[in-house]
């Protein structure tokens, strides 16, 4: 499977937009509905533990403060099928990986759909707003 096509290919399915950084990384535009989208940006990389070639999909929800409950966000943790909390960059972001080779396009489909749902749920939840 070529990933950036792929990447292309159900931008255009959802009605989303498509943007190519390189040959191993682009991001698609999810739309939610209400004028509300989230960005999330694919990548394929080596898994830094096995060194087997991974993809993961990751989207911003926003950047960290003290006063964000993180109990509250590895709580939901345990409530997400694909989907995990992670702090990077001083940035709260919802990502979820798997690797190459156990990749179905109906199974990366499924798993974009969760991280935008999640990362744009979780914005409002924590912002009220709709950056990312």
């Amino acid at each position: 499977m070529d990933f950036n096509t792929f990447m292309e290919n159900y931008a255009n399915e959802i009605g989303g937009q498509y943007q190519e950084y390189d040959t191993n990384k682009s991001v698609v535009i999810f739309p939610l509905g209400s004028n509300r989208y989230q960005a999330v940006l694919g990548t394929k990389k080596n898994s830094e533990i096995t060194n087997m070639p991974s993809i993961e999909f990751t989207s911003k929800v926003c950047p960290y403060t003290p006063s964000i409950n993180l109990e509250s966000l590895v709580r939901a943790n345990a409530t997400f099928t694909a989907t995990r909390f992670v702090l990077l960059d001083d940035f709260i972001r919802v990502e979820a990986a798997t690797y190459l080779a156990n990749a179905t396009e109906n199974g990366l489909k499924s798993i974009i759909e969760e991280v935008a749902i999640v990362a744009d749920a979780w914005e409002h939840k924590l912002t009220g707003q709709d950056v990312h």
